[in-house]
């Protein structure tokens, strides 16, 4: 096969994979919305929903890594058409991550759902959720278009989503301190928060992913962590 015929096809195995980041993140993020949306609206049949269709991310994920894999043992891609297939295996892992936070997050509503709404506190994590979605949307953007000032943009604006969770984390110590019995939700909610704000960290890791991949730079971690907090939440 000439060498013509072997870009050919790989350009071709490329654009597969790619549609396939795509169709992933679009699910993914549907189900920040949905799940943010659930949790406001106590809508646990919503909750259910994002939940089951935490199957179908992870599924896409296997076929992503599955579809990467036979590109780069049957193209012998060269250094730079490597760069770009293994870029789509570390993409898709944190589109992966982030639909098992947004799952996180249904989870914890059917729980909140028998305990008596804290403050505005559904509402503040909906709007947090709806800045790492729109992030999200930018980064999945900026990696099709190859646009690293995009990325750049994505990276800086989740130092905004920090700040968002360190003003939850305040209100939601000072819900428990004035009001004891409010300390099993808050604590759910600040799970929840945390979630979130984790999410916006693989958002940025997937921006990170886009520069390298047009530069050839990996961006120099200078950028200033909002995140003050000494307490991290676990899956």
């Amino acid at each position: 096969m000439s060498d013509q015929h072997i870009a050919s096809a790989f350009d071709r195995d490329l654009e597969a994979v790619q549609a396939q980041i795509l169709k992933m993140g679009g699910l993914v993020e549907d189900a920040i919305r949905r799940g943010a949306q659930s949790l406001e609206t106590r809508d646990e049949e919503l909750a259910n929903e994002v939940r089951a269709g935490d199957k179908a991310i992870d599924g896409l994920e296997e076929q992503i890594n599955e579809s990467a894999a036979r590109v780069i043992a049957l193209r012998a891609p060269t250094a730079i058409d490597l760069r770009l297939t293994l870029s789509v295996i570390k993409i898709s892992a944190n589109l992966e991550r982030i639909g098992d936070y947004a799952k996180n997050m249904a989870k914890r509503t059917s729980v909140l759902n028998q305990m008596e709404p804290v403050s505005d506190s559904t509402g503040a994590i909906r709007r947090m959720a709806g800045a790492v979605e729109a992030m999200l949307k930018d980064a999945l953007d900026a990696y099709i278009q190859r646009d690293a000032d995009l990325a750049r943009d994505v990276i800086t604006r989740d130092e905004d989503v920090d700040q968002m969770y360190n003003a939850l984390f305040r209100e939601f110590l000072t819900f428990m301190m004035e009001d004891p019995r409010s300390i099993t939700a808050c604590m759910h909610l600040h799970f929840i928060a945390k979630n979130v704000e984790r999410m916006g960290d693989h958002v940025t890791a997937i921006a990170e992913q886009v520069v390298y991949l047009v530069t050839g730079e990996t961006p120099e971690d200078d950028r200033p962590k909002a995140d003050r907090t000494s307490i991290t939440a676990k899956d």
